[in-house]
């Protein structure tokens, strides 16, 4: 397999499944069912909405950061792809393509435990795998890449681990509040949106 068909592969997987996750907002149009639905109660619906719309923002941006880093790492660190590689992508498309059920999970049980477990164990086996890829590709000796300096890999490893750092703390926080848990995994988002978190994070641990 070459660069472009693992890459139209990737594109074509993160296409559908972030278009899959705001299917589940439905439509409160079982008001209707009883006569045209006042402004109060429509209102009431949206509200109930609300945890929905939150998990599919949440979800839709560790979508986009899975998928850009998925492009540094097999599209610009990776000169060639081997058999290996291709089946770390496998595995991580397949957990890729899961996100909508562990997102609707979250959006309809919000304060419940389990879900914020299921959404959280979710994201860390992401992230391990995307971290396994990595280290293939910059490790392994069937695959070429540039020269990368020490501080790129450094920051490649923060950026890669930290959303499965959130996740495994968010997991028993969940049973003392799940507000922040929900929180972490909000920041876990934010820190690889940040395009100097990195730099931050490396002067707090100094």
């Amino acid at each position: 397999m070459n660069h472009t068909r693992l890459d139209q592969l990737s594109d074509g997987i993160f296409a559908i499944v972030m278009t899959i996750l705001v299917f589940e907002i439905k439509v409160p149009i079982h008001l209707n069912y009883f006569g045209a639905a006042t402004n109060t109660e429509l209102w009431a619906e949206i509200v109930h909405l609300l945890p929905s719309f939150l998990s599919y923002v949440l979800s839709f941006a560790l979508l986009f950061t899975y998928w850009k880093a998925h492009h540094f790492f097999n599209s610009v660190y990776a000169k060639n792809i081997d058999a290996k590689l291709t089946n770390i992508n496998a595995l991580f498309f397949m957990l890729i393509s899961l996100i909508p059920f562990s997102s609707s999970l979250l959006g309809n049980f919000s304060t419940n435990e389990l879900a914020i477990a299921v959404f959280g164990v979710h994201i860390a086996l992401i992230g391990l795998c995307l971290y396994w890829m990595r280290s293939y590709v910059l490790y392994s000796e069937h695959i070429k890449n540039p020269e990368i300096t020490a501080h790129e890999i450094k920051s490649s490893t923060i950026r890669t681990l930290a959303p499965v750092f959130f996740a495994l703390i968010a997991i028993p926080l969940s049973f003392y509040s799940t507000t922040f848990s929900l929180t972490l995994f909000t920041l876990a988002v934010v820190f690889n949106l940040f395009p100097h978190s990195t730099k931050l994070f490396g002067r707090l641990v100094k």
